[in-house]
């Protein structure tokens, strides 16, 4: 869609004609969501935006200035309706006597809103994220020793000024030797706030060797405290992650290589951070545990196989800390297909973007001119025929907000009751009913191919590709995906009776088989809803391969119900404590949209589970596209010109942030737009920071 949304800028006065060809009846591959029974929300799994999403907010922003809603009959008209600032996050986090816990916090608010027209820094270097994360200890410890913590011996610190000179600068840090107080920590981090960058080149060891005394001295002074201070070990972790990152950004020479965060993409996160120093206990933190989490990041779906390259992990950290803008989650205000999809589809329809519903891509068939290969012909399956005479029309109006629905609107379609009843999956790659196939062909139906299907259905639909090209063969090895799942519970209780009150947490760390849950409660307003319900929340967490394996989407759906009901008889007790200490669950708390409707009451107990909305997230293109150690030399630009009609776009390619999101995607389809039209300038793509 943002490749869509560049080509067909009015500046390029009707140069590309723009058709998107889409399976199913919606937009958004994995951020697609659906309007079921009393127009509830269901979605894929938990979506958030982040406050360093730059290009992700300036395209949203620009298309809602763009659509003009009238927000006296539209609720949410303006980028300002469809995103909220979400400002509290926590972490779980499980003591030594094994009780579950969450840590949870209110970051700051900072100046400016992602997508305005120019962050003034720009994007931060190496060397500024560095110096960053130098203030960010001393605000720690700042705030240990707000908190009274003990201190002893003297608080020698560094004297000097800065125009005596590095020599003498580093001099004096080399001579600290033990530092005895939390006043001196500080006072060595205020000198070296001030002198670590210069210092990492030429005096290397010096500053290495000042930041494992640091946290020698830090440790002395604090371990006998740990044990029984949750909120003083919490802060320690931290100030240990962070010391390792600096001791790592210095040791891996970070400051000077050119690949930048690349350069050590081959190691795993706690892999590197163990390299340089981070402790057994914080590599168990959950604040790191929720690095992983929030990544899906454990190959092949199994929690014992955690993998992220330590590149996109520091790319990850540095920027969601240290770029964030407003502030550090934002939150949609309805489901996101209605806040992103649509608008996007209604923008797009009004330039004049055909879209072709029901298109099943099967083959991306290749051609020859020489020496240079093309895509030649693109085979389609017909899913679905609409009406004779009519354009299919996907989105239907809940409260005044354009949707689009769980299902497609089999009204609009050919044969569409026989469809219905015989239960044709249409957002299925290895369906085989269908009405019909096409093929379009290079010189008469297309000239240019910009292909955004998702990474886990290239090896089906480019196998000429991948057959004949060594580099997509090694990219579909090496960059790995993996499935997911997901529930929602509609409830008739709010949070604070379930022991959780306040503004609503978005939380992660926790255990299998869903590490993530959200309180989205904020949502059910936008539902249509007899009477609505007191609170919503959402759960996520990736899907065994061997559960995922085959796309059987029947049966890995029933996995995940087995899964969900698992789950809240035995673990979600641990982290909403008013359920109580007893194993269960008090299913007679879920609301069913049924008896909403008027039905009578018809389900008791554990089969009330039934009327609420799991997903099995196991076709090739709802695969979510990971960060393994050593996989992003393997990933592809939009850029590349293997082939001269032919451009990739996805969160999978090489964008210059590896990672499954909104924002790479964003980025990967600006890029994409560029490969063909030079626009945008590679420059005004925030973030993109390869040759």
């Amino acid at each position: 869609m943002a490749a869509a949304f560049e080509l067909s800028r009015p500046e390029h006065q009707g140069r590309y004609e723009v058709t998107v060809y889409q399976m199913g009846w919606r937009l958004g591959g994995k951020g697609a969501s659906g309007r079921g029974p009393a127009g509830r929300i269901e979605e894929h799994g938990l979506h958030l935006w982040m406050g360093f999403y730059e290009n992700a907010f300036r395209l949203m922003r620009e298309c809602y200035d763009e659509l003009g809603r009238d927000p006296t009959t539209c609720p949410i008209a303006t980028w300002e309706h469809a995103f909220s600032k979400a400002h509290r996050v926590g972490v779980t986090d499980q003591n030594p006597d094994g009780v579950w816990d969450i840590w949870e916090g209110v970051l700051p608010e900072l100046p400016g809103t992602p997508g305005d027209p120019a962050n003034p820094t720009g994007s931060p270097s190496v060397a500024e994220y560095m110096t960053r994360a130098v203030e960010m200890l001393r605000t720690l410890f700042d705030t240990i020793e707000r908190n009274a913590a003990p201190t002893t011996g003297s608080s020698a610190g560094v004297a000097g000024s800065p125009a005596a000179g590095i020599d003498e600068a580093a001099s004096k840090l080399l001579q600290l030797g033990e530092i005895a107080s939390l006043t001196a920590v500080t006072q060595v981090l205020v000198e070296l706030d001030r002198w670590i960058v210069p210092l990492a080149g030429p005096f290397r060891q010096i500053v290495l060797d000042v930041l494992d005394g640091v946290r020698r001295s830090t440790l002395t002074i604090l371990e006998s405290r740990l044990q029984d201070d949750p909120l003083l070990r919490r802060v320690w972790q931290i100030i240990d992650l962070t010391l390792a990152t600096l001791r790592g950004f210095i040791s891996s020479s970070l400051l000077t290589d050119p690949r930048g965060f690349d350069a050590i993409d081959d190691y795993d996160s706690r892999e590197w951070l163990r390299m340089n120093g981070a402790s057994d206990g914080s590599l168990r933190a959950g604040y790191l545990d929720a690095l992983y989490d929030f990544g899906f990041s454990y190959q092949g779906g199994n929690p014992e196989a955690a993998g992220i390259s330590a590149g996109q992990a520091l790319r990850s950290m540095v920027r969601a800390f240290f770029s964030y803008r407003g502030t550090f989650f934002w939150r949609m205000e309805a489901g996101m297909g209605d806040i992103v999809f649509a608008p996007y589809y209604e923008v797009l329809s009004k330039r004049g973007v055909r879209f072709e519903f029901f298109h099943r891509l099967g083959n991306v068939g290749l051609g020859r001119d020489g020496d240079t290969q093309h895509v030649a012909h693109l085979d389609f399956d017909i899913q679905a025929e609409v009406r004779a005479g009519t354009k299919y029309e996907p989105l239907f109006d809940v409260k005044g907000l354009p949707c689009w629905p769980s299902q497609p609107d089999y009204a609009q379609l050919e044969d569409g009751r026989r469809i219905q009843t015989e239960g044709w999956d249409l957002e299925a790659q290895f369906e085989r009913r269908i009405a019909g196939k096409k093929t379009l062909r290079v010189g008469e139906d297309f000239d240019l191919v910009v292909l955004g299907i998702g990474l886990g259905a290239v090896p089906y639909l480019c196998r000429e590709i991948v057959d004949t090209n060594s580099r997509w063969r090694d990219m579909v090895h090496h960059v790995q995906t993996v499935a997911t799942q997901a529930f929602q519970l509609w409830l008739d209780a709010d949070m604070a009776e379930f022991g959780r009150p306040g503004d609503a947490l978005t939380v992660s760390g926790f255990v299998e088989p869903f590490d993530t849950w959200a309180d989205m409660s904020h949502l059910v307003p936008r539902e249509s809803w007899q009477r609505d319900p007191e609170s919503l929340a959402y759960f996520c967490n990736v899907l065994p391969d061997e559960v995922a394996r085959g796309a059987d989407t029947p049966a890995a759906t029933e996995t995940v119900r087995r899964n969900a009901i698992q789950f809240l008889e035995r673990e979600l007790r641990k982290i909403w404590p008013g359920l109580g200490d007893v194993d269960g669950f008090p299913w007679e708390r879920l609301v069913d949209p049924e008896e909403d409707a008027g039905a009578p009451r018809s389900r008791s107990g554990v089969d009330r589970f039934q009327s609420q909305f799991w997903k099995a997230n196991v076709q090739p293109s709802d695969r979510y596209a990971l960060s393994v150690p050593g996989s992003s030399k393997y990933r592809i630009s939009p850029l590349d010109r293997s082939y001269d009609n032919l451009t990739i776009c996805g969160d999978w390619t090489a964008c210059s942030f590896n990672a499954g999101c909104v924002e790479a995607a964003t980025m990967s389809g600006r890029l994409a737009a560029h490969a063909i039209s030079m626009s945008p300038r590679l420059d005004e793509i925030i973030g993109f920071d390869h040759p």
